[in-house]
């Protein structure tokens, strides 16, 4: 099996053309191709609940597919829309919710809301992303982790913001050296630390970016030698729990991590 770093380097190194080869496998290209024909036709918030493909599809793109049978829950971030900052969305804890909405922002743009790139276009190319992270954890989950750090990289700007996520936390954490017990410290002591061994402003330039991912891969290595690479220690993007009810995931959701 090859190493972490070397199976990171193959697929981004071109990554256009490996995005490229996963929309046009023949499974992804069906179910792109009835997205972007059907998903003008999706007028109100009841019209995207009641159409599983479509829907299925979009919750897919961001990182929520474990969670499309979730119906009556997403029925409530998306009714509330975004625009109050005390939404039912904006209060989650994951963020991947609140982009949701902001995509599909029924409460806002009303039966307009699917003509937008970011509703069409925008929702296929998270599809594809996603697709491929899923694709290569099936080969090597540090490979995944690196590929869901770097999409997400842009948006840390603290070290709260990578502890509220627990993948990207693993990458941090391994990237720096720190052993796994460290999770479990005060999490105003770890953002503390997380914040004086990294400027996040680095994560802007994609050099310096894939240095600390090429960090990541090997130490990652050291941890897991390939043979049990396939084995995943984390979900990444997904809830704690893929199948509890609604009620409790709405209340495990509104835990916030303390300043």
């Amino acid at each position: 099996m090859l190493s972490t770093a070397m199976s990171l380097r193959l697929v981004t190194s071109d990554i256009t053309r490996t995005l490229d080869r996963v929309a046009n496998s023949p499974q992804a290209a069906r179910e792109i191709a009835h997205y972007r024909e059907n998903i003008g036709k999706v007028k109100s918030i009841e019209d995207f609940l009641k159409d599983d493909r479509l829907f299925t599809f979009a919750m897919q793109a961001h990182g929520l597919g474990d969670m499309a049978y979730a119906k009556g829950f997403m029925r409530k971030a998306l009714e509330g829309g975004i625009d109050d900052r005390n939404s039912f969305a904006n209060k989650l804890v994951d963020k991947r919710y609140r982009d949701f909405v902001e995509t599909f922002n029924f409460a806002r743009h009303g039966a307009t809301t699917t003509i937008f790139s970011r509703a069409v276009q925008g929702t296929i190319d998270r599809f594809v992303r996603q697709t491929l992270e899923e694709q290569q954890g099936a080969q090597n989950q540090g490979v995944r982790l690196a590929l869901y750090f770097e999409r997400k990289a842009p948006g840390l700007k603290t070290g709260y913001d990578v502890l509220a996520d627990p993948a990207l936390a693993e990458v941090v954490r391994t990237a720096l050296g720190l052993p796994d017990a460290f999770g479990q410290a005060d999490i105003d002591r770890q953002a503390r630390l997380i914040e004086s061994r990294i400027d996040f402003a680095d994560f802007a330039d994609p050099k310096k970016l894939e240095t600390f991912l090429q960090r990541f891969a090997t130490l990652h290595d050291l941890k897991n030698p390939p043979m049990m690479a396939q084995a995943p220690s984390i979900l990444i993007g997904q809830p704690i729990s893929a199948q509890i009810g609604a009620d409790v995931l709405m209340s495990l959701q509104s835990i916030r991590f303390g300043r």
